[in-house]
């Protein structure tokens, strides 16, 4: 006779997160991500980790998605600090704390059945607001970070630039349950984006981008089994 006895012991181990830096207001300096899958959503979870310095001086970009016709996903910080997404038309607005120096988690979802619009901060979850109901956003287009195509990955402002720091940056064509958003937050193992899975997802950097690697640490649950024999 034997039984098995589980224990779960959770600890904190160094991991390596590459990390992209935009030194100056620049009108060439971005970074194309390739999605892994074409981008036909109908929801989506969008999270990243950003800071900037710029937050209460103009409007930002943080993120750029663009067909030929469309600007299809644009997360933007607003000039009056408001933090917005926007899907080919007029945006969903969020009134926040401004994005500042210290590194902040950001993440937004969209479901087009519902039409529920949230966006969460360092963990926390804001209000419901129902935006772009039925709507689907089209595959075909291109992502970048740092810059807002006015026109098909081109015609770039310099005003409108990214200007900071923006790491782990993960895509899924679900909406994730507020755990799960709460446990990225907090650095444990959740599943990776599998539109964009930050530390696979490839990437084009131009002009001044610097990237570079940093250590964080991350929260690793482990299962131990004992076997006991009678």
């Amino acid at each position: 006779n034997y039984c098995l006895l589980f224990s779960l012991i959770e600890i904190f181990q160094l991991v390596p997160i590459k990390t992209l830096v935009f030194p100056t207001e620049s009108c060439t300096s971005f970074v194309e991500m390739i999605p892994q899958k074409p981008m036909n959503l109908t929801a989506f979870t969008l999270c990243m980790r950003v800071a900037t310095e710029l937050s209460s001086q103009r409007e930002i970009i943080l993120f750029a998605y663009r067909t030929g016709n469309y600007d299809e996903l644009n997360v933007w910080g607003e000039l009056d600090g408001r933090l917005s997404f926007y899907m080919a038309g007029n945006p969903v607005l969020f009134k926040v704390p401004e994005l500042r120096a210290l590194i902040t988690h950001l993440c937004v979802t969209w479901d087009s059945t519902s039409g529920l619009a949230v966006l969460f901060l360092d963990g926390k979850r804001s209000l419901s607001k129902i935006y772009k109901k039925d709507h689907t956003v089209s595959p075909g287009g291109r992502v970048i970070l740092g810059q807002d195509p006015d026109i098909y990955l081109g015609d770039f402002d310099k005003h409108q630039n990214f200007v900071g720091e923006i790491c782990d940056v993960n895509m899924w064509d679900v909406v994730l349950p507020d755990s799960v958003i709460q446990g990225i937050f907090a650095g444990q193992r959740e599943p990776r984006g599998n539109v964009f899975d930050w530390d696979s997802t490839d990437m084009a950097l131009n002009d001044s981008v610097v990237i570079y690697f940093l250590h964080v640490l991350t929260l690793v649950t482990y299962v131990l089994i004992k076997v006991s024999v009678d």
